[in-house]
């Protein structure tokens, strides 16, 4: 008897500034991922591993849709170095210089930056209370948490601390803490900021549902617009990660983010569905 051949689902494996992503393409499979398999992919030592999982699906009106989840198997409203990533990968594939992607978070508009980068507009950030969201009415420029924080959305909940030394925070053991704050009913990203001018800001990211990330592009947004309106920049800075930089411009048409991106491997996935 003949073994009944495994199933295999074609997967890309991308990054941007070592912030890792797996990224099925549905557009003609149609959809594949659960999240049985964006668990067991996101094991880094019996699956692929990753930061986040991206499915690219097909949408009336424009070029693409974008749907995120976290390693735990949470859905993500927004990840702005998957969505770079991705529209630098479908950019070079069509020979075109710009893409409008269809989000949780909005239309976002994605063009190529030349020289290896991309810039994704990734829309107004969000600095109501009710519009990260907290659980309360709250000043979102001052939160009453020890450290002082400062509350953004970008499509997904950020707390953004400024600190005088990076180096002496605790991050594995300081982001969860505020990860699940009570005042944020969502959970929220974090995040450890440090002036090192007014063009530049070293910083570190806990990501809600990952851990400590080497990027992320919507938390390097989410700095610069704290950092803007407790009026550390003007309107614009370059963000230095673990894993890199990025530039972010926070215009009247949205905040715009630049940086590289880059695409790894293809794969096959035989595991769980």
């Amino acid at each position: 008897m003949v073994a009944k051949a495994a199933h295999k689902l074609p997967f890309m494996k991308m990054h941007g500034l070592g912030n890792d992503f797996v990224v099925f393409d549905e557009r003609e499979s149609g959809p594949v991922v659960t999240q049985a398999l964006v668990i067991a992919m996101a094991d880094r030592h019996c699956g692929v591993g990753y930061d986040q999982l991206v499915a690219i699906r097909n949408h009336p009106t424009e070029d693409i849709e974008l749907v995120f989840w976290n390693a735990d198997g949470s859905i993500a409203g927004a990840c702005g170095n998957a969505t770079r990533c991705i529209a630098g990968w479908e950019l070079a594939r069509l020979g075109e210089v710009a893409l409008s992607i269809r989000t949780e978070r909005g239309i976002l508009r994605a063009t190529d930056a030349g020289y290896g980068q991309i810039k994704v507009n990734m829309g107004q950030p969000l600095v109501l209370w009710d519009e990260i969201p907290l659980a309360e009415e709250l000043d979102t420029l001052s939160l009453p948490i020890d450290g002082n924080p400062v509350a953004t959305g970008m499509g997904n909940p950020h707390c953004t601390f400024f600190v005088q030394d990076i180096e002496a925070i605790d991050l594995e053991a300081f982001g969860p803490a505020i990860e699940h704050h009570a005042l944020f009913p969502e959970r929220t990203n974090v995040q450890i900021a440090q002036m090192i001018s007014p063009e530049r800001i070293r910083m570190r990211v806990w990501e809600r549902g990952v851990g400590i990330t080497l990027a992320s592009g919507s938390s390097s947004c989410a700095v610069a617009v704290a950092a803007s309106r407790r009026g550390l920049i003007d309107h614009q800075a370059t963000l230095v990660l673990d894993g890199g930089e990025i530039g972010i411009k926070i215009l009247p048409s949205g905040v715009h983010m630049t940086g590289t991106w880059a695409h790894v491997f293809d794969g096959q996935w035989r595991g769980v569905r």
